[in-house]
């Protein structure tokens, strides 16, 4: 198949390009070219441009047709406006990348199929990608527009540890926390459910639907069968890193009015605070034998493991650090 992604070089995005060299597809990645060393040169077409300047992207691809087109970065319906412009007639299948979060909250049934509502009024992001999902529907139902809809859940690979809370600076500042022997802030009580995906299972189900003619007009989530609470997140954790978990619960309401310029709201209100379980029954009936197998003690393990072997990775956040130790002190004294 000849491939275009938009993007490609993502959490999600680098499992499946590296997979797809692997098979010896004919890929092409469009993008800057800011982070295209991890995929390297072999067996992929780069076209280095910016998507948003839609004049040169027109011209770079104007002798080109694609089976498959995949956006993995548009998040807003203006960036689905330009895609339409580009490829409408230049590729047999559309797909966006969209998102779990979209989901309705609060959850009318805490079991998610591809039929529960899209509703998010506590998150802008969720909110935009809904907008996005409507205008592609509303293309495929009166242009004949091939999409497919992809929603993700919380995807991780190994280049950060996948958490409920934390700052601007990534993930890595709680786990110094948690090497120091510091408290670590969990939201909640830590009891809901969550899913936590690694991209290497989520790949196999999206590549699945490549070319899949099944897989038009639909919308389908990718996601592990696994259900963890956040205790069993943070504990897992804990132990990759050899250390005693020291919780402090905070409710996720809380969170938002201490740290406001953390976006808790969307984040966790909108999203982790809510306990999820995926119906994964149409990815599976989509892409037949489709498993996601890395189990997240695993899958946390390596991912830890790359963390603490390469110190680029260990981003530290010394205003977050003070944030946490701030408000922990001044619940204690309550």
């Amino acid at each position: 198949m000849k491939i275009l992604f938009i993007g490609g070089t993502g959490i999600i995005s680098t499992a499946i390009s590296r997979e797809l060299i692997r098979r010896g597809e004919d890929l092409y990645i469009l993008n800057r070219g800011n982070r295209n060393d991890v995929l390297g040169t072999k067996g992929v077409k780069y076209i280095t441009c910016d998507i948003y300047n839609e004049g040169e992207v027109s011209e770079l691809i104007k002798d080109l047709e694609f089976d498959v087109v995949a956006d993995f970065i548009a998040f807003h319906k203006d960036a689905l406006e330009r895609d339409y412009r580009l490829f409408n007639g230049k590729t047999k299948q559309f797909i966006f990348i969209s998102s779990a979060s979209a989901y309705q909250k609060p959850l009318s049934d805490y079991r998610i199929t591809e039929g529960t509502p899209l509703s998010n009024p506590y998150w802008e992001y969720s909110r935009n990608k809904i907008a996005c999902e409507e205008y592609l529907m509303d293309k495929y139902r009166n242009n004949g527009f091939p999409i497919t809809i992809v929603r993700p859940s919380h995807t991780y690979d190994n280049r950060s540890i996948p958490l409920g809370v934390h700052g601007k600076k990534g993930s890595w500042q709680v786990a110094k926390r948690m090497l120091e022997g510091k408290k670590v802030i969990i939201h909640g009580d830590g009891t809901s459910l969550w899913t936590m995906t690694s991209n290497k299972d989520f790949a196999k189900g999206f590549i699945g639907l490549l070319g899949n003619l099944h897989a038009i007009g639909e919308s389908v989530h990718i996601t592990t069968d696994e259900t963890l609470t956040w205790n069993q997140i943070y504990s897992a954790i804990a132990k990759s890193l050899n250390v005693e978990l020291k919780p402090y619960y905070v409710s996720s309401m809380l969170l938002h009015k201490l740290g406001p310029e953390y976006d808790f709201m969307g984040s966790l209100i909108g999203d982790k605070a809510n306990s999820v379980v995926f119906d994964n029954s149409k990815i599976k009936r989509l892409v037949p034998g489709f498993t996601a197998d890395i189990r997240f003690d695993t899958g946390i393990n390596e991912c830890i493991k790359e963390i603490l072997n390469n110190p680029d990775l260990q981003v530290e956040d010394p205003e977050f650090d003070s944030w946490c130790d701030s408000v922990i002190s001044k619940l204690e004294v309550l």
